[in-house]
């Protein structure tokens, strides 16, 4: 059996492992990436905020993605209804990026992945990790290429950026279910034939159904068009008799009075997927020698789009401690690490949780709208979930329920 020795094992090539990696290039580190895929490759998160973009800046990415031309993503719609409330992201509490991007998963890690190869990091798709041991912080971990070769990686350190496939989680026993009811999606892309010009064919919107049940819709730059319909996993499962994903994302599309003309009669370019019960956690996020990233450790909800944010923070968070320790500094990863990380996976939850209790939405659709909590909330959804001078940050878990329920209570009067 081959073996290799590096710094740095990170597990998974997604934007996550990316940013991780690419840094700790930059900064010297012998770094090795290992993708049990092989890309291009469908996957779910297709709509960005802007948060993301002070790390792929701090990690080198920015220039490859920009030359890419996705869509710009200035704010979110969401629909109720008659009901319509637009958030601005330069309209927003505190300071931070205005902007980011609807982007093709596919095209998008594809061009990550090669920035970071140019870069000059070892990245090895369809390997995956079958096991691992642990003797401190140095670790060895057995890989298995598409031939079936295995070979023994020894690493200094691991950062787990394996997304879905949640590798350390999975071999390390820290599986535990998440706090949010379960949930799940049924979502494929459009050739968009029927998109208008302007905002309308560029913004990305959310279609409320239900209080619970809603459908989001994604344009691309190339003219296809994410759609997808979330919902409580019984619902989502209710759309097709038979499990038939397509049956069931066009009962979706019909139930949309703004976008069942639009969308009825066009192709799906992929089978739709079906993401059933997509929210996880784990026991912890560290351990002597490894460090979860972005959905390796937490998926809340993509009602807000908050995924890659917490990949991205994660994974570049997780890099920057790495660097540190293994220059001989001691790491406190409770508090640098693991206390900040879900600080910001409960102010989101938060956020989640009130969206589907309704509570959210009153605030959302309340009329005459207030600018002042407008923009507090616009900086939350842009992903600024750790700055405390926001009140709607530092109080999350109050503040909404509270507006919530004296906007109700003059209703009632």
């Amino acid at each position: 059996m081959g073996k290799e020795f590096v710094d740095v094992l990170v597990i998974g090539a997604g934007p996550s492992g990316c940013v991780s990696s690419s840094f700790l290039k930059k900064n010297n580190l012998k770094v090795k990436v290992v993708e049990k895929t092989k890309f291009p490759r469908i996957v779910v998160g297709e709509s960005l905020i802007p948060r993301v973009m002070d790390h792929f800046e701090e990690a080198g990415l920015l220039p490859a993605l920009d030359l890419m031309k996705f869509e710009k993503k200035w704010g979110a719609r969401f629909l109720r209804g008659d009901d319509v409330c637009i958030f601005d992201f330069s309209e927003k509490f505190g300071t931070g990026w205005d902007w980011t991007w609807q982007v093709p998963r596919a095209d998008f890690d594809q061009t990550l992945a090669q920035e970071v190869i140019k870069k000059g990091v070892d990245l090895e798709f369809e390997t995956e990790v079958i096991a691992i041991q642990f003797e401190g912080t140095d670790s060895i971990t057995t890989v298995k290429n598409k031939n079936g070769e295995t070979k023994e990686i020894h690493a200094k350190f691991v950062i787990d950026s394996s997304g879905y496939g949640r590798v350390l989680p999975r071999l390390l026993d820290l599986e535990k279910p998440s706090v949010l009811s379960p949930h799940s999606a049924i979502f494929s892309h459009v050739k968009d034939v029927n998109r208008a010009e302007g905002q309308e064919g560029t913004l990305i919107s959310f279609d409320i159904i239900e209080i619970e049940v809603w459908l989001w819709v994604i344009p691309f730059s190339d003219g296809n068009t994410s759609i997808g319909i979330v919902g409580p996993t019984e619902y989502i499962e209710k759309l097709s008799e038979n499990g038939d994903t397509t049956e069931a994302l066009r009962k979706a599309i019909s139930l949309s009075d703004y976008y069942v003309k639009r969308f009825s009669e066009v192709d799906f370019l992929f089978e739709p997927r079906h993401l059933k019960d997509y929210s996880c956690a784990v026991k912890k996020i560290y351990g002597d020698g490894f460090a979860l990233t972005g959905n390796a450790a937490e998926f809340l909800d993509p009602v807000f789009s908050s995924g890659m944010a917490f990949a991205t923070e994660s994974g570049m968070l997780s890099a920057k401690l790495a660097i540190r320790q293994l220059n001989g500094e001691v790491v406190d990863w409770e508090k640098e690490y693991s206390e900040y990380i879900l600080y910001g996976v409960r102010v989101f939850t938060t956020y989640i949780k009130e969206w589907y209790t309704g509570n959210l939405q009153e605030l959302f659709f309340h009329r005459p709208e207030n600018d002042d909590i407008k923009r507090k909330i616009c900086a939350v959804l842009a992903g600024y979930v750790w700055n405390k001078e926001n009140p709607f940050v530092k109080k999350h878990d109050t503040v909404i329920k509270n507006l919530a329920n004296l906007i109700k209570s003059e209703k009632s009067l």
